[in-house]
């Protein structure tokens, strides 16, 4: 079996959390997305335009926010993403069990149409009406 390829970064993590610098993302809080269970995993990305979706699809009222993040530990292709949906992980999204440290917060990002961003939320709303959690 071929030995797995760890893409270097830099990693990102879009949310309405106000953190600061050297913070610790740890599982076992809400989650910030679907039926806001326990969060058993953290999720972050490779690329601005997955961590974007983050921070515009996360749940509350707060400043959408994009963090650059470190992995403090191993951590795997998002299955809820990658293979079924989006063979070879081209959207470049991972979760982990490790903490994610906080570098810096990223500045100056530009968000998507907001239409485009309705139409995505409109979308998870009809999947959960039919009782799919498609961000849990």
């Amino acid at each position: 079996m071929p030995e797995a390829v760890i893409p270097p970064g830099p990693f990102f993590h879009g949310t309405r959390a106000e953190l600061a610098t050297g913070d610790l993302l740890e599982t076992g809080r809400t989650s910030n997305y679907g039926s806001r269970r326990q969060a058993n995993h953290l999720y972050f990305a490779g690329s601005m335009d997955a961590a974007i979706w983050g921070a515009e699809l996360a749940a509350g009222d707060g400043v959408e926010r994009i963090y650059r993040v470190e992995p403090m530990g191993s951590f795997e292709d998002d299955p809820n993403l990658t293979n079924a949906k989006f063979p070879g992980n081209p959207t470049q999204s991972y979760r982990t069990r490790e903490p994610l440290r906080i570098l810096e917060e990223v500045t100056g990002w530009t968000p998507h149409d907001p239409a485009l961003v309705s139409t995505m939320r409109d979308n998870l709303e009809r999947l959960k009406a039919q009782g799919v959690e498609a961000i849990d």
